[in-house]
């Protein structure tokens, strides 16, 4: 029987000396695994807009000093193509709390110095805004961050950024990727690159600091609203966790330049660890995450309590109630409510420009449309991923006269001003603390505030339903219920009043009471939006970074009742179909 090409590539890794020896030696452990060899062997471990992402271990498909490598390399001879300015202005580099980042960041930049490639370094693990703002701020033609943001502790990745400080889009992560499938002898990548120390002699090798930390600093103060309001309550209770990651120098710096003097730390959740130890899934869209610092909040009766993944891209919130409980918010409440927030605050100032835009995904909340229009807002629906919101941005601010507000997607990620181009868990925090204090200056909280938007605008029913599937079985199962529901897309949703379905990988919109179809100004992507009765919606994607398929629902109505018994019917009814076709319940 011939080799499979997993099982060829599983004996050249673990014959070929120039791999390490304990890359060769955890792979002749699982010498009698075919399953697990198929698994780190049957592909490349796939770059795309989002760079690399994965579990560490040896092979090709895993996340290792080799695929690094292999991506820095690509990414540098990337950019030696775009000409000599771009290689003058090199890129930026920073990395966060998991294990083996700063392993990774620093053969990353070995590779671009050998290169010729200029690097700013980042002398301590920063996150993934104050990434984005030193790549706008230092005017390089790109950047690295290495994280897997909120994964679990097994998961690494290599996050490429373009010069104007987003991720890569898709042109350029083509370009990319066509350079790295011209490395093949990945070994020879790191044998021929120079050593940490001869790179950081180079004079190629900048390190960024301090100075850095200073200039983001005084940005975000300029996006402050009201740090009066701050001043007269700066003793107003605050919990936060940065969930062992890089938010806590940047968080706790901000919010003791605004004002704040009474924030409280989870000591537990304090300092880096890549194993996070008492939060195996580091993701703050999830509750549980939440847990310790409610504990603290409870005891020291705080109204706020807050915490960011490991990049610190992303925050989830807690809010005391009336009755002293605490209830955390989902993604979209978050966002409604910051985006609210600088909309009222900067009309009531006076300095609400004259052409406003919020930019926000297709699987977020529909309530921002109504919002919006109350302040003569201009609101962009774009695909999920922030290089979307980022691309808006550079559409319609950078090259338009348009002037950007606010970001956000359901998924915990938020962006006010625009000198970064990325989720910015550093800004979201501070708006938050200081939307706290200006709620307590009403004698409200921040819950008041958010009921109070709903009163106005309708109430919600949202909610987000992940399917996880492990393995390359798990991504062929993805892969094959996508397209069943492409090929009969409205199977078993008779039940459903459905206007329309927006298929974006088609790029085409059918109009199911006219039978018309139009198309759609969108990239290509591998997304089902099916719009129903009012602005109700549900939304059917895989995940561009983790092996799930996603679902998002939306219902809307004028009584919170009425909303929760429409989620009901249509999540019923569209899971019981994805039951069927994933053939396990869910």
């Amino acid at each position: 029987m011939s080799e499979s090409t997993a099982q060829r590539r599983y004996r050249e890794w673990t014959e070929n000396q120039a791999y390490d020896e304990n890359t060769r030696n955890e792979l002749k452990a699982i010498a009698t695994n075919t399953v697990e060899i198929e698994d780190r062997f049957y592909q490349d471990l796939q770059f795309g807009t989002a760079g690399l992402r994965g579990i560490m271990g040896a092979g090709s498909n895993r996340m290792n000093v080799y695929t690094v490598a292999r991506a820095a390399a690509g990414f540098a001879e990337s950019i030696k193509k775009q000409g000599e300015d771009a290689v003058r202005r090199g890129v930026a580099i920073s990395y966060d709390s998991r294990n083996n980042s700063r392993v990774f960041a620093e053969l990353a930049a070995r590779i671009f110095v050998s290169r010729g490639v200029n690097v700013h370094f980042s002398d301590e693990l920063r996150p993934v805004p104050l990434l984005s703002f030193a790549i706008r701020h230092f005017n390089c033609a790109g950047g690295v961050m290495i994280t897997a943001s909120h994964n679990p502790k097994q998961y690494n990745g290599f996050k490429a950024f373009a010069s104007d400080g987003a991720q890569l889009g898709l042109e350029a992560a083509d370009s990319v990727s066509a350079q790295m499938d011209l490395i093949t002898d990945l070994p020879g990548v790191i044998a021929d690159s120079l050593s940490l120390e001869e790179a950081r002699q180079s004079e190629l090798w900048q390190d960024m600091g301090a100075d850095l930390d200073a200039a983001y600093d005084e940005m975000l103060m300029q996006v402050s609203l009201q740090g009066d309001v701050v001043k007269r309550h700066a003793d107003l209770t605050i919990v936060y966790t940065p969930l062992y990651g890089t938010g806590n120098k940047p968080v706790r710096r901000i919010l003791k330049r605004l004002g704040f003097n009474n924030v409280h730390v989870v000591k537990e959740q304090e300092l880096p660890d890549g194993n996070f130890p008492s939060t195996p899934f580091p993701n703050p869209e999830l509750p549980e995450t939440l847990t310790m610092a409610i504990e603290m909040g409870q005891e020291l009766e705080a109204p706020l309590v807050m915490a960011t993944d490991p990049d610190a891209d992303r925050v989830g919130i807690a809010v005391r109630d009336d009755a002293g409980e605490y209830v955390t918010l989902s993604g979209n409440a978050i966002g409604i409510l910051l985006m609210e927030y600088i909309l009222s605050t900067k009309k009531k100032q006076g300095i609400l420009p004259e052409q406003p835009f919020v930019v926000s995904s297709i699987v977020s909340s529909r309530l921002p449309d109504r919002i919006c229009k109350d302040y003569d807002c201009e609101l962009y629906r774009v695909l999920t991923g922030f290089k979307f919101i980022a691309e808006a941005i550079r559409e319609h601010e950078d090259e338009g006269d348009g002037e950007f507000q606010f970001g956000y997607e359901e998924a915990f990620g938020y962006l006010a001003g625009s000198s970064v181009r990325d989720k910015d868990a550093i800004v979201s925090c501070m708006l938050l603390a200081e939307m706290a204090a200006v709620a307590a200056e009403a004698g409200e909280t921040l819950l008041d505030r958010l009921y109070r938007i709903y009163a106005t605008y309708g109430y919600v029913a949202e909610h987000t339903v992940s399917i996880v599937r492990e393995g390359k079985s798990g991504l062929e199962l993805i892969a094959d219920t996508m397209s069943e529901l492409r090929s009969d897309p409205f199977n078993g949703f008779s039940a459903l009043a459905i206007k329309s379905l927006s298929d974006f990988e088609k790029s085409i919109k059918i109009n199911l009471n006219s039978n018309d179809e139009s198309s759609l100004d969108y990239d290509r992507s591998n997304v089902l939006l099916y719009e129903l009765e009012g602005i109700d919606f549900f939304c059917i994607r895989p995940s561009g970074t983790e092996p799930k398929i996603k679902i998002y629902f939306g219902c809307y109505a004028d009584t919170q009742e009425e909303c929760d018994r429409k989620l009901e019917h249509t999540m019923a009814t569209v899971l019981e179909r994805i039951d069927c076709l994933m053939g396990e319940d869910i």
